[in-house]
């Protein structure tokens, strides 16, 4: 999802779980929880994750995955890990408790879609339960529920505003909302998700045991591929733009937009998957602000309409179809270009080229073709 950082804070002992170990450590399902913590995060398109640990646990984090060390409270471990970003900051973040591993993609989408109108987002569930007082381990008198929710992460908010709320906290919140709201911050409540549980007790553990594996029996895995095939005439120019990368060459490709022939045949590949049509539907030529548009705005909002469905595009191949430029010196700077589009791993894209053996309008130099083919999964 591009532009927007994950925060997994899992710097606590947990000791209330039992099990010997720290509960983000222990095995659940056939791997640990903070595995499927993280596996949840990539379904649903984070790229950018950071692991707030503490510090006699930073060995033990999984391969590949940045880590930064918790301090003595979780306030003090999530401003750690915001100081962290801040020197490249994202447009959003997510900051979520390690020990709630199963998290969904689409509630994940429901909050970052929620950014867009207030600062900061958050699930909650409302209550409803009779809510009582206690006092001596007997009824000591009712609570009105009216209003109340329980609140889940991941907690949602433009980077910006929450690091400035932190930086100017004294200390003391419940969580990140209560900091936000400290600084004067409004936090949408987004629905949440009863199977977002928090591992606290020993008993949690069966139960996150017994969701895995109803979603592993009783779902049926939703795989979609789509194709998408583009072709730009050439024009007069000194350069190509081909996969967001600017290539030097003696033509340009004519087009209403960049003309950037592979990110338009990835961008019809991702909507065939998500049966949503091709460019021309969402960004009709007819329109004029989209006249001279660069394509990643295309690309992006494919990307986030599959991730808003709850899709993970798990793997995309680009093939170009020229004889000249030649691709191979550019394709990693094309698959980098790509991936950070749609926020995801760089390894799950592949950008190749191909010639036309002098054969047919590639063949003859009068322009370029591209072949796309996309795979999202719904997690």
């Amino acid at each position: 999802m591009e532009d927007c950082a994950a925060l997994i804070v899992a710097a606590g002992r947990g000791s209330r779980a039992g099990g010997g170990l720290p509960k983000q450590w222990r095995p659940l399902a056939g791997a640990r929880v903070i595995d499927h913590t993280l596996a949840a995060f990539r379904a649903a398109g984070i790229s950018r994750v950071l692991l707030v640990l503490h510090p006699e646990d930073t060995a033990l984090s999984p391969p590949g995955v940045a880590v930064v060390a918790g301090g003595a409270t979780r306030e003090a471990s999530v401003r750690a890990g915001l100081e962290a970003l801040a020197g490249d900051p994202p447009r959003f973040v997510l900051i979520h408790d390690g020990a709630r591993p199963l998290v969904s993609p689409a509630l994940i989408a429901r909050l970052v879609a929620a950014l867009a109108e207030a600062p900061g987002a958050a699930p909650a569930l409302a209550v409803t339960d009779a809510l009582w007082r206690g006092a001596g381990g007997r009824v000591a008198g009712m609570q009105d529920r009216e209003g109340l929710w329980r609140a889940q992460t991941p907690q949602a908010f433009r980077f910006a505003d929450i690091l400035a709320a932190h930086r100017a906290h004294k200390g003391g919140a419940a969580d990140d909302v209560a900091v936000a709201r400290a600084a004067g911050l409004d936090v949408a409540i987004v629905p949440g998700d009863e199977d977002n549980i928090k591992l606290t007790w020993p008993g949690d553990f069966a139960r996150a045991e017994a969701l895995i594996a109803a979603r592993g029996a009783g779902a049926m895995i939703d795989i979609r591929t789509g194709n998408g095939f583009d072709v730009h005439a050439f024009t007069e120019g000194d350069h190509v733009v081909l996969c967001g990368v600017k290539v030097s060459h003696g033509r340009a490709l004519l087009g209403h937009s960049d003309a950037d022939v592979g990110m338009h045949a990835l961008t019809d590949a991702i909507y065939g998957a998500l049966a949503e049509g091709d460019i021309g539907r969402h960004f009709p030529p007819s329109d004029p602000q989209w006249k001279g548009a660069e394509s990643r705005v295309f690309l992006a909002h494919a990307a986030e309409l599959a991730r808003a469905r709850g899709f993970a595009i798990t793997h995309c191949d680009v093939t170009l179809i020229c004889e000249r430029p030649k691709i191979g010196p550019h394709a990693d700077a094309m698959r980098a270009a790509l991936a950070a589009i749609m926020g995801v791993d760089a390894g799950r894209v592949s950008v190749k080229a191909t010639t036309s053996e002098r054969l047919g309008f590639t063949g003859r130099e009068e322009g370029i073709a591209a072949i796309a083919t996309a795979t999202l999964v719904k997690a």
